[in-house]
Order: C-alpha cells, then sequence, then structure tokens
C-alpha cells in the first residue's frame, strides 16, 4: 500500500486547459472525464483558465465548488465586506439584507480593479448566528444567484462570537483571480 494521498492534478499541454486526473493512491493516472463527470473547466480568452474541482467522493456540492484550480491570471484579496455603504452605515438589521449587501461590497472591490463576479475563486463567510443563517439560506441564496448567477466558487461559512462592527451580522472576504 502507497501513502501517498489522493489529490487532483492537471497536465501540462499544449492548449490553454488542460485534462483534469485523478491521481490514485499510489500515484496512477486515472481521466475523472465520466457521465457523472463533477469538475468543470471554464476558459478565458487570455490563456488563464479556472478548473472546478468537485470530487465524486464528497458527493455533489450545493452552492460552493469543492477547490478551484487557476493557471494565469492575478490574484486579488479582497478583505472582510460588512453591509454598509459610502457612509460606513449597516443598511439593514436584517442577514438576509446584510448578506446582499456585504457580497455587493464584495464585487464592488472586484470591480475596482478590472474584474468580474466570475472571477471570484473562494469566499469566506463569517456570520454570528448560523441558525438564522441556516433559517434564511433559500432567501440568501436568492441573493447570492442574483449578483453571482450560477457561479459557485470555494467557499466556507464561520460561525463567531462576534465582528468588529456591532451591528454587522454578516461579513464576506474572498480572493479573485483576474486577467
Amino acid at each position: 500500500m502507497c501513502a501517498t494521498p489522493a489529490g487532483i492534478n492537471s497536465r501540462s499541454c499544449s492548449k490553454s486547459l488542460c485534462n483534469p486526473v485523478v491521481l490514485g493512491a499510489c500515484g496512477e493516472e486515472r481521466s475523472i472525464t465520466t457521465e457523472t463527470q463533477r469538475t468543470t473547466a471554464v476558459n478565458r480568452e487570455n490563456q488563464m483558465s479556472f478548473t472546478f474541482i468537485n470530487p465524486e467522493s464528497l458527493g455533489a456540492p450545493q452552492g460552493y465548488s469543492n477547490g478551484v484550480m487557476t493557471e494565469g491570471g492575478r490574484l486579488l484579496f479582497i478583505a472582510g465586506q460588512i453591509a454598509w455603504n459610502e457612509q460606513q452605515q449597516i443598511v439593514s438589521a436584517d442577514i438576509a439584507g446584510q448578506f446582499d449587501q456585504a457580497l455587493a461590497n464584495v464585487i464592488t472591490v472586484v470591480t475596482e480593479a478590472g474584474g468580474k463576479p466570475e472571477q471570484i475563486v473562494r469566499l469566506v463567510i463569517y456570520v454570528t448566528d448560523k441558525h438564522e443563517y441556516r433559517d434564511r439560506r433559500k432567501e440568501i441564496g436568492e441573493r447570492y444567484r442574483a449578483r453571482m448567477g450560477k457561479h459557485f466558487p470555494a467557499m466556507v461559512l464561520v460561525e463567531v462570537a462576534g465582528l468588529l462592527e456591532d451591528s454587522a451580522r454578516i461579513e464576506i472576504e474572498g480572493v479573485a483571480v483576474l486577467d
């Protein structure tokens, strides 16, 4: 038995996007192109590409990707954004409203840097009450899709005891890969 852990890799090739492969327990390569393939690739005009990594062994993710691999591009690290406006006033006491504004602020940073929402590859969502987030998940999901469409980067939700701004109930930080 080999001690090498399983992982995801891409082969070198002359095309801008390579065929993804799975490295087995002993390093052997196996193609992951199957009828139920869960790896999706997105090409960019200037050779930048994203490969969304969703191994079948983890089940189908709902509303996020397990991993995002990129080649080319520039990294943009987006600081945690809360639901405030230009006057730095929280726009809503409601968690869904705060989510919507915080996500809009993340997208504003990406746009200001010359990017687009679909270039966001990772989001970290901090909430002060995971039960409230879970209870409002449908409405939050609708607001997410209104801004991001069906683009689901790698995401994590973290419950925290509090945020720096006392009235903030949610904060979102992210990473984008720009052309």
